[in-house]
């Protein structure tokens, strides 16, 4: 066993006015499973690097041991995927590559084909493979379950739970649950490690946002009842106050009160009034100091809204005896389904069934196939890209050209954590999760009789997700859905097609 200590840590990129990081302390155990989480855009990414020594910081950290980055840069993607394995790691050992890949359910026949024919999911697959062949390294796994079929995160969770020292970046809640031990959390105003799986983590956050939110109240009425006790306190005060010298002090005169007795005795009494309303405003001070520092950590994920669109038909989509080819090659076959108003429809299967094809055929892409696709006439259909690769330049430009409504568009990424700084950036400067928030903004902006979205969640945190399952639910759009997270798929499905 042995630490990472990080202590006084303070980090900004160059050019930007706001800091990632700022007088940060912690430590953690080499032996920990530890799921890191928070927010897009939070630094999680960020961390690692610094980790790795990219980056130069201001405060300390300090590791005795080496580190190894998931995922790996590749060059020259049309090479062989054996020779980009060699690139990655030239002291590999074949059959530790070829163990790796049958654990995570990869024939070896992959090594032989040019990697950038290999899909998304076994991309991945052949570079967790090198990664885990390595040995006694600590690993820094930053979001291994982007493009990973649901089948293949369960076998990729059984494997890390048999591991120890790890620093894993996911925004899968079932995955976190079954192999971590320890959380790391990025909150809006501290960095916070405690013990436990995110649903741990999650319960005691939720009992500390009940709690700010009821101490919050509480000081709210405390605060009000303090300003009306301070101004009835003032009031008396400088009534008292004006018996002293003039009006008053005449008025007591008359009444044939010897004067200078008087202003002595008035005096103590207004001594003691002022006295009681300096401490009911140094109270009403400390309760509102108090109240101030209240509510910083909670996440408050404003509800989202969508306009969807109803049909005449009742039938929007069918699909009978369908099989789809790439140059002869069969991708999927004899696949049969219906999408109804109100069907919220998820394809699952492995990576390389033909999910993403199926959709691509609907949306009207020219592949090969055999079999019958029909599609309602006049169907306005959203869809959402698995790819974001495509996102540059400015945001104010991409409205435009998707003839976008800016305040609506712009609203809903400020609902899913944009901040306005982001408004100003160029697109190809956000986050992975940052850009997948930009294409949900613009499906909730579109009236649609069918939303298509595949695999909108990769690189999309925890908060975000919980916000479009609560969406899903509360207005259930008719949905034609690729997504691996089964949390949400088991919370916004009503079918689950099987490929």
């Amino acid at each position: 066993m042995s630490l990472i200590n990080v202590s006084g840590l303070t980090f900004y990129y160059d050019g930007n006015y706001d800091n990632i990081f700022e007088e940060v302390s912690f430590q953690i155990d080499t032996d920990w499973k530890l799921g890191f989480i928070g927010r897009n855009g939070k630094g999680k990414t960020t961390f690692l690097n610094l980790l790795l020594g990219k980056y130069e910081y201001k405060g300390t950290i300090s590791a005795s041991v080496n580190f190894d980055y998931f995922p790996f840069q590749i060059e020259n993607k049309e090479k062989n995927t054996i020779d980009i394995v060699e690139k990655l790691y030239p002291d590999y050992e074949f059959w530790k590559i070829c163990r790796e890949l049958s654990l995570l359910d990869v024939d070896a026949d992959v090594l032989y084909r040019p990697f950038q024919t290999l899909s998304n999911g076994e991309q991945t697959k052949v570079m967790l493979a090198v990664l885990f062949s390595k040995e006694n390294n600590f690993l820094l796994i930053d979001e291994p379950t982007n493009h990973l079929d649901m089948e293949t995160r369960i076998l990729v969770k059984e494997y890390l739970n048999k591991k120890k020292g790890f620093i894993l970046v996911s925004h899968d809640r079932s995955f976190l649950d079954g192999c971590i031990d320890h959380v790391l959390s990025i909150n809006k105003c501290n960095i916070e490690v405690m013990k436990g799986n995110f649903s741990t983590w999650w319960e005691n956050k939720q009992r500390q946002d009940a709690y700010e939110l009821a101490e919050n109240e509480r000081l709210k009425k405390d605060i009000k009842r303090l300003e009306k006790a301070a101004r009835q306190t003032r009031e008396w005060a400088d009534k008292v106050e004006s018996t002293k010298i003039g009006k008053g002090a005449q008025k007591l005169r008359n009444k044939g009160d010897v004067c200078t007795d008087t202003r002595a005795y008035i005096g103590e009494k207004s001594r003691r009034m002022q006295q009681r309303r300096k401490n009911l405003e140094n109270r009403q001070d400390k309760a509102i100091e108090e109240k101030s520092g209240l509510l910083k950590n909670i996440d408050s994920a404003e509800n989202l809204k969508i306009i969807p669109l109803k049909h005449y038909k009742q039938t929007l989509v069918s699909v009978e005896d369908l099989s789809l080819y790439y140059d002869d090659k069969c991708v999927c076959q004899n696949v049969n389904f219906k999408i109804n108003n109100g069907d919220r429809i998820v394809l699952s299967g492995k990576n390389g069934c033909g999910k993403s094809s199926i959709i691509k055929k609907i949306l009207g892409n020219e592949i090969a196939f055999e079999g019958k696709i029909d599609v309602a006439a006049g169907l306005k259909i959203s869809y959402i890209n698995q790819d974001t690769s495509f996102l540059k330049g400015s945001l104010k430009d991409y409205i435009i050209e998707n003839n976008l409504d800016e305040s609506l568009f712009k609203a809903l990424l400020r609902k899913l954590d944009f901040s306005r700084l982001q408004f100003e950036k160029n697109m190809e400067d956000y986050s992975g999760g940052q850009k997948k928030k930009v294409l949900i903004a613009k499906s909730l902006c579109e009236q649609a009789h069918l939303y298509i979205w595949d695999e909108p969640l990769n690189f999309i945190d925890i908060f975000s997700r919980m916000q479009i399952e609560n969406l899903i639910q509360e207005f259930q759009p008719t949905m034609l859905l690729v997504e691996h997270d089964k949390s949400f798929v088991d919370k916004v499905s009503t079918e689950i097609l099987k490929m």
